[in-house]
């Protein structure tokens, strides 16, 4: 029979033999900056916390203060009666800390990616796409039935050809900041072809916000661009913020649309409102304390700078993601364990998740980390050029 369990025996053999397996383990949080495996505690350098907010003592206690008052789950749909004051709250002062008049909560970005290109793209349309987008927004496309091709990486004269030879109504898809090599799009020239082809433009700012910028509106700050030309962007909740979820903010009749039409927002629970308000006091947090980007962004500069003065060939990337390349599976899997056996948490990044012959450590900076905490993994990577590939 198809379904029986032997017949995948070989696929998953071949995954573990490619050192391709993937596997979670389970952690007991010990620090902002430490995760406990058992009697093991690790210097973590794989998370996306990158504003050290994930465990501050005032979003635990927005939260706790939500959970007494109105419960865990939300236990409902939003449009049914799960829309608690927590997510209208957000939702509203999100959208105005972006330049945008709305917002729509989704659970996760990828339930939101997902649900952005499937909303507004059908048969009759075309997705445009970097090569290197995150997988929901690539899933989101091929779901959507749309004429669907994939850009150079960061390859403007790629696009515009794409562009240029398409009449349907058409939608470019972008990262903002790329999740796997930490460079950014170049989001101007993107806006601009975008205009000049009168393509809808959605970028996925997951990695972006609360980081770039000079007040944490991400990559359209970054770039100096009025986040008022952008028709609509996603944000996670998850990364900077530290809690959970995902909003995408954009013109009017956009986020109607998408409350209207989106599959994936009318049929889910919504997210917990205790959620919510834990994402209410990080927004606060963020806008606050400014030190937490400034921070960050040295460290990473700082972390950069001496890896390659080590010799380790580093992506071009000047964000929170700093991702060293050693080339082969083998190699990036045996470089990650030995960082483990030293104490150190870095993830082994393996095709399909990036090209062949790019694995690496994606090493991830945050606010929550000293100098100190970096020199550590700076000093076993002096130690460890056994490893590249």
């Amino acid at each position: 029979m198809w379904f029986s369990a032997e017949r995948f025996a070989p696929v998953l053999n071949a995954r573990r033999q490619q050192s391709a397996w993937r596997e979670s383990r389970p952690w007991q949080c010990a620090s902002p900056t430490t995760l406990a495996y058992g009697d093991d505690r690790l210097l973590n350098f794989a998370s996306n916390d990158y504003l050290g907010l994930a465990r501050h003592a005032s979003i635990q206690q927005a939260a706790v203060k939500a959970l007494q008052s109105v419960g865990v789950g939300s236990a409902s749909a939003a449009l049914v009666c799960g829309q608690s004051y927590y997510h209208t709250a957000l939702e509203e002062r999100l959208a105005a800390f972006l330049g945008k008049p709305k917002a729509l909560l989704f659970n996760s970005g990828y339930t939101a990616n997902v649900a952005v290109l499937n909303t507004f793209l059908n048969a009759q349309s075309a997705v445009f796409q970097d090569r290197l987008n995150h997988a929901s927004l690539l899933e989101g496309g091929l779901q959507s039935g749309a004429y669907f091709r994939r850009y150079r990486h960061g390859d403007m004269a790629h696009l515009e050809q794409l562009l240029s030879q398409q009449s349907r109504n058409t939608l470019v898809a972008t990262d903002g900041v790329f999740s796997m090599d930490g460079d950014t799009a170049p989001l101007p020239e993107i806006l601009q072809l975008c205009r000049q082809y009168k393509a809808l433009l959605y970028v996925d700012d997951a990695h972006g916000f609360g980081v770039l910028g000079t007040s944490g509106k991400g990559i359209a700050e970054h770039y100096g661009i009025p986040l008022a030309h952008l028709p609509l962007t996603m944000v996670t909740l998850g990364k900077a913020l530290g809690v959970s979820g995902a909003v995408v903010v954009g013109d009017e009749h956009l986020i109607d649309y998408l409350q209207q039409f989106a599959k994936p927002y009318i049929f889910t629970t919504a997210m917990p409102p205790a959620m919510a308000a834990a994402a209410l006091k990080a927004l606060e947090l963020i806008q606050e304390e400014p030190w937490r980007r400034e921070k960050t962004m040295a460290l990473a500069r700082y972390f950069r700078q001496e890896a390659i003065r080590l010799g380790y060939t580093m992506g071009p990337s000047n964000t929170p993601i700093q991702p060293l390349i050693v080339g082969t599976n083998d190699a990036a899997l045996q470089l990650s364990q030995w960082l483990f056996e030293q104490g150190v948490l870095v993830s082994a990044i393996r095709p399909p998740t990036v090209p062949q012959g790019t694995s690496r450590l994606r090493v991830t900076i945050t606010a929550a980390h000293s100098q100190t905490d970096v020199d550590i993994l700076l000093g076993l990577l002096a130690q460890a050029a056994k490893f590249q590939g």
